[in-house]
């Protein structure tokens, strides 16, 4: 894999910026959008699979998102951030596809540490 981009959708300019700088520091080329329908159409010029989504967005929520792209790129690898968790909305995610959820405030090492593993995955993966 030449270079390792990441997806991050949120709805809040705050924590694209916050993301953006993060993953880029790690070396990491970063695509944002501020909603579903925009990320959708990065994704369709651009090879992109590992994934950072807000579950509530406008539009299309981040659980459609995951399951669209889910269909289009299985080996993605997406991860659920929300300031509203429930088991409920856990359940959701683990059907749609996303590898793992995590509540806002997220520690920034933690999501630096699931870019790392969903990039050796997806390495793994393309090897076989």
């Amino acid at each position: 894999m030449a270079e390792k981009k990441i997806l991050v959708v949120d709805d809040e300019k705050a924590i694209i910026s916050l993301l953006e700088q993060a993953f880029s520091r790690k070396g990491y080329a970063v695509r944002s959008a501020m909603d579903a329908e925009t990320a959708l159409e990065i994704l369709e010029n651009e090879s992109i699979y590992v994934m950072f989504f807000d579950l509530n967005l406008p539009g299309m929520n981040g659980i459609e998102l995951c399951r669209e792209i889910k269909k289009r790129r299985p080996v993605s690898v997406i991860y659920a951030i929300t300031g509203y968790a429930s088991l409920f909305e856990l359940a959701d995610c683990r059907d749609a596809g996303f590898e793992d959820y995590f509540k806002k405030p997220v520690n920034l090492s933690t999501l630096m540490d699931r870019a790392a593993s969903a990039f050796e995955k997806i390495e793994r993966w393309k090897s076989i």
